[in-house]
């Protein structure tokens, strides 16, 4: 059977969300090539119409992961970083990672695939650091960008750790925790602050 080009751009669209979906919530390597076309509704026979290989559809949901999260984020404002912060290390993300960060729920399994797949995982990730980066106050771009990679590392951590831990007040108190250490990293260091005393953030 022979389909419309806009079908098949629809179908590949609809796996893409799904896949998403599912690989954050199963894991790269749980989820097999059914079970993402089952999530989508439909049949393993269909999916090399639209994917090359697995790793091929890992990409491309991974893309898809971070432009959810993404478009997430500018629905609910998230404008600052204490926003962003606080946004990130909430008990929605900490108990539903089908809806959360892909980098918390992928990186681990991330670091063993190919590097075509960890070069397209870093470009989206640094979309993200560009964006916590545009919101440390002080420092030049290199400054601001180490800033910006340390935040996310204490966010990202904080995350999976809230998860590992099952006892719901200390995974609390894993979650603001995170969001102190986060937020101390982003101050203004004490030199900064004496070379703009009319600064009052």
């Amino acid at each position: 059977m022979r389909y419309a080009k806009g079908h098949l751009d629809a179908t590949r669209e609809r796996i893409l969300q799904k896949a998403a979906r599912h690989l954050r919530k199963q894991g790269l390597e749980r989820a097999g090539i059914a079970d993402l076309m089952k999530a989508a509704g439909l049949t393993h026979g269909g999916f090399y119409f639209h994917f090359a290989s697995k790793e091929d559809l890992v990409r491309e949901a991974i893309n898809e992961a971070f432009d959810q999260t993404n478009a997430r984020n500018e629905r609910r404002g998230m404008h600052g970083l204490e926003a962003i912060v606080r946004g990130y290390l909430t008990p929605g993300r900490r108990d539903r990672p089908e809806n959360g960060c892909a980098a918390a729920a992928l990186i681990a399994e991330i670091a063993r695939h190919p590097v075509s797949t960890r070069r397209a995982f870093m470009a989206k990730l640094d979309r993200l650091l560009e964006l916590i980066g545009a919101h440390v106050p002080t420092g030049d771009a290199t400054t601001r960008r180490r800033t910006a990679i340390g935040i996310f590392a204490v966010m990202m951590g904080a995350l999976q750790l809230a998860r590992a831990e099952p006892n719901p007040a200390r995974s609390k108190q894993i979650l603001e925790s995170g969001i102190d250490a986060a937020l101390t990293l982003g101050q203004p260091s004490p030199d900064a602050r004496r070379s703009n005393p009319g600064d009052s953030r």
